[in-house]
This record gives structure tokens, sequence and C-alpha cells, in this order.
């Protein structure tokens, strides 16, 4: 049996299929924007009840191949926990899992290795506050110091404690990570951070010196970041996203 066979044999109910649905709808926007990496990184989203199970990519499928009955649900403790063919990224389970038993409110997980996103997480200095991007997100970014690839299960508490409640991360040298109450808001967010990260690498490439706005500017800016980021995704954003990916023909619904 595949696994698209056996996820639609278990007939998921309508939560977790709009569950589904929507993180293989995020899988096949970042392979639309570019910020994949052949078939690593990932994202995650946890299903509301008390097993604490979530939902991966199936390890082995190209970011726009990933369809809504493909995703694998696993435990907290890595295992898998419906019939799949598929296994799972084992540094993937180590975030993720570290996160979504850490943050009740991280429904869903987004971790990326961009070019900039890694790029500004090896610089000594971070995100700095020189564009309305980065002001806007700044109070709210995180930073864990690279420990090499995620498969010690000892970091999940360290990572945790350094992402804390903020709901942006840069996971130093490796990449960025962000959390939401939704995968609209978790794929809002990293768009943004991503944004944040291109800017400041292209405005750091040029010869001239980039100017840094004033302490009071940036304090009125951070003040309006980021307050109705899940009303604004959930209501305009993700289902304007979702009709791109519906005329590009994107069978990420099955």
């Amino acid at each position: 049996m595949t696994a698209e066979a056996a996820a639609r044999k278990i007939a998921p109910n309508p939560v977790e299929a709009r569950l589904r649905r929507d993180l293989a709808a995020a899988y096949r926007l970042v392979a639309m924007y570019g910020w994949d990496d052949l078939l690593f990184t990932h994202l995650s989203v946890r299903i509301p009840g008390p097993e604490h199970h979530f939902l991966l990519n199936p390890f082995g499928l190209m970011f726009e191949e990933v369809t809504a009955s493909s995703l694998v649900k696993v435990d907290l403790d890595g295992n898998v926990v419906e019939p799949t063919e598929y296994l799972v990224n084992a540094a993937g389970f180590t975030i993720h899992s570290a996160v979504h038993a850490g943050r009740e409110d991280a429904q869903c997980v987004i971790h990326i290795h961009t070019v900039a996103g890694t790029g500004v997480s090896c610089q000594e200095h971070g995100l700095l506050p020189i564009h309305q991007e980065a002001m806007l997100i700044h109070s709210q970014l995180a930073y864990h110091d690279y420990e090499g690839v995620a498969f010690n299960h000892e970091e999940r508490p360290r990572l945790v404690a350094d992402l804390a409640d903020k709901n942006y991360m840069l996971l130093r040298n490796h990449g960025t990570l962000t959390v939401g109450r939704s995968v609209a808001e978790a794929f809002s967010r990293m768009y943004h951070l991503e944004r944040a990260c291109q800017m400041q690498i292209a405005a750091l490439a040029g010869p001239g010196r980039v100017i840094t706005p004033g302490e009071d500017v940036q304090a009125v800016t951070r003040t309006q970041g980021d307050g109705n980021q899940q009303m604004v995704a959930d209501n305009y954003i993700w289902p304007a996203l979702l009709r791109k990916l519906d005329r590009l023909g994107a069978d990420y619904d099955r």
C-alpha cells in the first residue's frame, strides 16, 4: 500500500484534513519561492489533541511533490503512528519535536536553509535594524548557536530555551526558523524573515555606509509589527497564496 493510499484509507478528520492541505500547500510554496534545499529542511504542523502527533514531509519527495495524503504522522518520540512507505528526516524530527513539545502555541514550525537566511545567521551581528522589514520583527527574533547537524536529542531543551516566547529564530551558521498558531502565520513570518535577510545581504554588499535609523524610530517601528499577523495571514495572505497555487495547477490537495 502506498503512503497516499494508506492516508486515504485512514480518512483523517476534517481538522486534520485541513492541516494536511495547508502544510502540503506550504511545501509547494517553499519550492515555488526557491527556499527548498533538495530533500532537506522541513515544515511541520501539530495535530490538536493530547497525543502531540505532528505531520512532517516524507523524506525522499521533492517539496513540489508533497501532497496532503503523503505527509507522515509521528509522535514526540519519533515513532511513525500511521502506515506509510516513507521515512522522515532525523534532523527534522529533532528540531520540530523540540518546538512542538516546548511551545503549545506553535502549531506550525518552518525551518529552511536559504542563502540569505543562512548568510545572515553567519554574520556576528545577526539581523540588523537597518530597514523596515527587520525593525518590524526585531523584538521577536531569537538566536541559537550551532551544535552540528541536529541529530542529538540533547540539543532540544537548549533550542527551546533559546527560542523562549519568540516567533522568529536565526539558527547560527545553519538557517532560519519561524513558528505560528497556524500554517498561514508561520509561513507569513518566514516570508518576512527571508525578505529581511535578503535586504540585509543586499544592503551590506554595496560600498557605501549603511544608514541605521535612530533608536526612537526603531522603537516606534517595533510596536507596529506582528500584532495582527495571524488575522492578516489567515484571512488575506493565505487564501491569496492558495488561489495562486490553484491557478498554477498544483495538486497539493490530494
